[in-house]
């Protein structure tokens, strides 16, 4: 097994003091992981937590197969109020470490802040992201998303670069966005190579240093629905990283929930070296919830003709609290398929090669 405790020492600053001096939890930056891998034809699997019964789940695949994880939350999911499912970038944070500590989980990991949103170049839309960003760097998030991709391109940049004036002197990782993730069929456009090398060169020219470039390369994000299948386009997506990859950015894929492992296989040869995962763990937990609680869920939705995940939020201590035998189920599906995913992200062993590498 590899020793993990010689990387405790490069976590970054504000995350140490939120860990007991004790703590062994090996909460690294998203910059420091991907920089010794990103040469690996690997992907780092990110998963939206949106209920905290999944964390065990995940934490025993990547034991199991020694590979790095990421955990995620987007601005919608929580916020200062909580999002959507009711959990504030402090209550993500603890719930993590919780699990962490209580498992004695010791491979490197990180925190993400996915999908910061900036919908329009308002005042009052940038400073939502900025006053997030911070509460979020106070929280102990390792990593963080900028996602002005809804502006025209001058602004993404102008944005991009103003937002992330937050984090310098933090030791953090960094994502951005080009080209709105969103079907072709609802409005969507997929980015070009041109969009994405302006876009790049444009922040790196203000002094921005982003790890990973998100785009919209055909994927949705939630469950596809009847009739549609994913249409992602890789051959796209690696012209974009070979365009990219000298200056140091690497693709990160959203919307891969519902896409095939075989497809999910082929991923890394096109240059993605982080894979979200989000709606394929709300699914899971969706299966395995008692009874009464799910036709509860379901009542709600039809009555407020909201979709399922609007009812995280109103029924997260419900969720919390079902039977252990029901957590259990949620622990063991969320581990199978993990799994599938971390093996099809050529994944394993992944933990180990950080620390041999940055253990040096």
């Amino acid at each position: 097994m590899a020793n993990f405790e010689k990387l405790l020492d490069l976590r970054p600053e504000h995350v140490k003091g939120k860990l007991s001096s004790a703590s062994k939890v090996c909460l690294l930056s998203s910059r420091d992981i991907i920089k010794v891998l990103r040469q690996d034809p690997v992907i780092i699997m990110a998963c939206n937590a949106r209920m905290k019964n999944i964390i065990p789940g995940l934490l025993r695949a990547a034991a199991e197969l020694d590979a790095v994880l990421g955990f995620e939350l987007a601005k919608s999911e929580s916020d200062l109020s909580g999002g959507y499912t009711g959990i504030t970038p402090k209550g993500h944070f603890e719930a993590i470490i919780e699990y962490a500590e209580k498992l004695d989980y010791r491979q490197p990991f990180f925190i993400h802040a996915d999908h910061t949103t900036v919908k329009d170049a308002s005042t009052e839309a940038i400073e939502s992201a900025r006053e997030l960003n911070k509460a979020q760097l106070e929280a102990g998030y390792t990593s963080f998303s900028i996602d002005a991709s809804f502006n025209e391109l001058e602004n993404n940049i102008r944005i991009s670069v103003d937002l992330a004036k937050e984090f310098e002197g933090y030791n953090v990782g960094l994502e951005v966005e080009v080209g709105e993730i969103k079907l072709i069929k609802d409005g969507g456009a997929l980015t070009t190579v041109e969009e994405a090398t302006e876009f790049i060169d444009g922040v790196m020219a203000a002094g921005l240093k982003p790890n990973f470039l998100a785009t919209n390369n055909g994927s949705k994000h939630g469950n596809y629905k009847p009739g549609e299948e994913p249409h992602i386009d890789l051959e796209r997506t690696g012209k974009i990283w070979e365009a990219i990859r000298d200056k140091g950015v690497d693709i990160a894929q959203h919307g891969i929930t519902g896409t095939p492992l075989n497809m999910v296989g082929q991923f890394a040869d096109y240059g993605i070296r982080k894979g979200n995962v989000a709606t394929q763990w709300q699914n899971i937990v969706h299966e395995h919830l008692p009874a009464d609680l799910s036709k509860a869920i379901k009542d709600w939705c039809e009555k407020e003709d909201k979709n399922i995940k609007m009812a995280t939020k109103p029924f997260k201590k419900d969720i919390e609290s079902i039977p252990e035998e029901n957590k259990k189920a949620i622990e063991d599906h969320v581990y199978r398929v993990a799994k599938e995913f971390i093996e099809a992200f050529r994944a394993v062993g992944t933990a180990t090669k950080v620390a041999e590498r940055l253990g040096n």
